[in-house]
């Protein structure tokens, strides 16, 4: 299958700043890759720079395999063929939300144009909202509107700034899955930007962790979940604790929760003194073990409890539970790890071994 999007060495200064560095990546046609990391780490700002709306100070972008942006020369956005849900959404506030969202497509039949609209009110609930005005909406509906207003000509690339910052957490998700659906059965390849990992995960194929204008990780959601290749995506990737240790010889560490035993990738030495990635998964209930732990904080969670915990030597961990096991703050229960990835952090230069 051929790349119908590649960022090669794109870097993008400001005023003298650095704000991306190096960033290379590529999608295949009909792919949703995404950008995934916190606010002001430069996720937008690449964005922009596949639409056109800002150059690159090095590098070069490739869409379709042309290339339409380098350091000397860009083509423009409408060249590109590339549509763009950025976060103003720009509605056009004289038309209806049927007129918005059928705006962008063109040279078909009024009977396709009509399909392809209700289509896509259907896709967002927003039928009934067909001949309302943009002022007439929430920010929530206007959000929808904008997005498949963008989907309607089924361009080559959709990019996708915050698309659903505006839903609730269940509507989110919701909507990425629904989107995704129809993405894919159209064959648009499209880029996400979002600081939501769950948004990222229910809709990407590809996932690229960002932070300080670095990719620290382009994989898919499993690989960044269980093999983080830094520290920063470890920690910002899921929900986790790093529990403090030593190895004692080759695959043997100790800690607070005594001896693990595990097959290490790199060589790290007897003596080092490491840092352990411990999910809540990898801490199991066992009112059998002898490695007893305090509530200090409990979130519910309907099926499950996460439990915060905390070690007789003030070591926290994290505990997902089943909810029929409640423990009130300040109990003890025992606890065991079974540990099915294991991450390693060499605490002097964070370099990392897994299994």
């Amino acid at each position: 299958m051929s790349n119908q999007l590649e960022l090669e060495h794109i870097s993008v200064d400001l005023d003298g700043t650095r704000i991306i560095d190096d960033v290379s990546f590529t999608l295949a046609a009909g792919d949703i890759g995404c950008l995934l990391g916190p606010s002001g780490c430069g996720k937008t700002t690449l964005l922009r720079v596949i639409g056109g709306f800002e150059p690159p100070s090095q590098g070069q972008l490739n869409i379709a395999g042309k290339t339409v942006a380098t350091a000397s020369e860009q083509a423009s956005p409408e060249e590109r063929r590339v549509g763009m849900v950025f976060q103003d959404l720009a509605l056009f506030p004289h038309m209806s939300v049927r007129k918005n969202v059928a705006f962008g497509i063109i040279n078909q039949s009024k009977k396709a144009v009509e399909e392809r609209v209700d289509e896509l009110l259907d896709l967002v609930g927003m039928q009934r909202y067909a001949d309302s005005y943009p002022h007439q909406l929430s920010g929530g509906q206007q959000q929808r509107v904008a997005l498949i207003r963008a989907m309607a000509p089924r361009p080559p690339v959709l990019l996708l700034d915050e698309p659903f910052s505006s839903q609730d957490t269940e509507r989110r998700v919701q909507l990425a899955h629904e989107v995704r659906e129809i993405l894919k059965r159209d064959g648009i390849t499209a880029v996400l930007v979002t600081h939501d990992q769950f948004e990222a995960f229910a809709i990407a194929d590809h996932i690229g962790v960002v932070a300080q204008g670095k990719l620290r990780q382009w994989d898919n959601a499993y690989n960044l979940y269980h093999t983080p290749a830094d520290r920063f995506v470890a920690d910002f990737v899921g929900e986790g604790v790093f529990l403090c240790g030593n190895t004692l010889e080759d695959n043997v560490i100790q800690t607070e929760l005594g001896i693990i035993h595990g097959e290490l990738t790199a060589d790290v030495p007897s003596g080092t003194l490491i840092e352990l990635l411990v999910r809540p998964d990898d801490i199991l209930h066992d009112d059998n073990s002898p490695n007893k732990a305090t509530v200090i904080a409990r979130d519910f969670r309907g099926a499950d409890h996460l439990y915060t915990l905390k070690m007789p030597g003030n070591t926290r961990l994290l505990c997902l539970a089943p909810s029929h096991h409640n423990h009130e703050v300040g109990e003890q229960f025992g606890i065991r790890l079974q540990l099915d990835h294991l991450v390693v952090f060499d605490r002097e230069n964070e370099d990392m071994s897994t299994r």
